[in-house]
């Protein structure tokens, strides 16, 4: 068996349990938060979040002639600035804009669109040209330089299945579904898995089992929640980062989804549910980093595979192209960065995307991970006035 899917097997049956990174051992864990550290946060809106009706333009009156059905009125939409404004639900991003802390990106896609949820998520959490499959994600190729050798806690995936954005040749991270449960096992310590000398890196993941899991966590012993977040699923991923966060865990990249963006049907009531959900749920980890001083270290990225068709089909929206992402913290400048859509000049009915995705990864890698990325095969140009 080789060292690859040794390592990969490893994983699963420890439950994500391997060697705890270099870099975590050098900052540890103490009762004082580690300033200056950077973190990129990412929330995956899954299904295709509809951005027309999340950022939206109101003061165009082809919003309301193409969506009769689904449009929000000028009167309900919130933060208006320059013809645009939030939903309803998104109040406190509205806020969050107002504290100079969220940046709008709009119009934000990639050439060639697909329509596929499966395969468009594929590009985005691998950076490829829609035309183009690769077997590693854009952050597992990060984390594979960034990480002299195989380091699972350098990234963080706060889920129940793996993300592929993550996936790199060496197992750089571990997914989690509740860090409360990520328990040491002090019998792991004394495993011995073969007595074949070129096995040794086994033995090293097993007899560091525990101590990843006990790193994970001090993390946790030496932090708190600072507010009450919500009981939904999203708040409880996002307090657990806050908590890792604070607990000076030190890992990169964090990693969160929230599903049910798919609204083909009923979408104003299913919409509003689940941007009151993300709302809610980010406006309680914005406050408690913020509370803390710890913002300015952590970028929150939350973004969709794709946006939908922009006109209506009667009672909701079809799978469409172009949508705006939303940055939040990380010293963002806090600016709607892109114009308004047009809904004059459209692609087949869907929005022509302004802004490539990959100029926005090649931002966040060179202003807040301090990182090339052209190593890992991004060549677009950095999104100006992001950071």
């Amino acid at each position: 068996m080789n060292r690859r899917n040794f390592l990969s097997l490893t994983g699963t049956f420890t439950g994500g349990l391997l060697v705890l990174p270099e870099f975590l051992h050098a900052y540890g864990t103490s009762n004082s938060i580690i300033t200056g550290e950077q973190c990129v946060v990412f929330i995956q809106l899954n299904g295709g979040n509809d951005g027309l009706n999340t950022f939206i333009p109101f003061d165009n009156d082809l919003y309301y002639a193409l969506r009769p059905k689904i449009a929000l009125s000028k009167n309900e939409v919130v933060g208006k600035y320059k013809g645009m404004a939030f939903h309803p639900a998104l109040k406190d991003f509205a806020n969050i804009q107002q504290n100079g802390h969220l940046a709008v990106l709009q119009n934000v896609g990639y050439p060639e669109p697909n329509r596929s949820h499966f395969r468009s998520q594929e590009i985005w959490q691998t950076a490829s040209d829609s035309n183009k499959y690769m077997n590693e994600g854009w952050l597992g190729r990060y984390l594979d330089l960034q990480c002299k050798e195989h380091n699972p806690i350098a990234g963080i995936n706060l889920d129940s299945i793996d993300n592929l954005a993550l996936k790199g040749i060496e197992p750089n991270f571990i997914t989690v579904k509740d860090p409360n449960k990520f328990k040491s096992n002090a019998e792991t310590e004394t495993v011995k898995l073969s007595n074949n000398p070129q096995l040794d890196f086994v033995r090293k993941i097993a007899n560091s089992v525990s101590e990843g899991a006990t790193e994970i966590q001090k993390a946790l012993v030496n932090s708190k929640s600072e507010i009450s977040y919500p009981k939904s699923g999203l708040g409880k991923n996002l307090e657990w980062i806050a908590r890792l966060v604070k607990g000076n865990l030190n890992s990169k990249v964090y990693y969160t989804s929230l599903n049910g963006f798919d609204t083909h049907d009923n979408q104003l009531a299913i919409h509003k549910n689940k941007l009151t959900e993300l709302n809610d749920a980010v406006f309680s980890f914005y406050s408690d980093l913020k509370q803390v001083n710890v913002l300015q270290n952590v970028t929150i990225v939350v973004f969709s595979e794709f946006g939908r068709r922009v006109k209506d089909n009667g009672n909701g929206t079809d799978h469409g192209t172009a949508a705006p992402m939303f940055i939040i913290g990380g010293n963002n400048k806090g600016q709607v960065l892109g114009k308004n859509p047009n809904l004059s000049d459209l692609d087949n009915g869907d929005l022509k995307h302004e802004i490539d995705f990959r100029s926005v990864y090649a931002s966040i890698l060179a202003s807040k991970l301090n990182f090339n990325p052209t190593q890992i095969g991004i060549s677009n140009k950095n999104l100006e006035g992001l950071f």
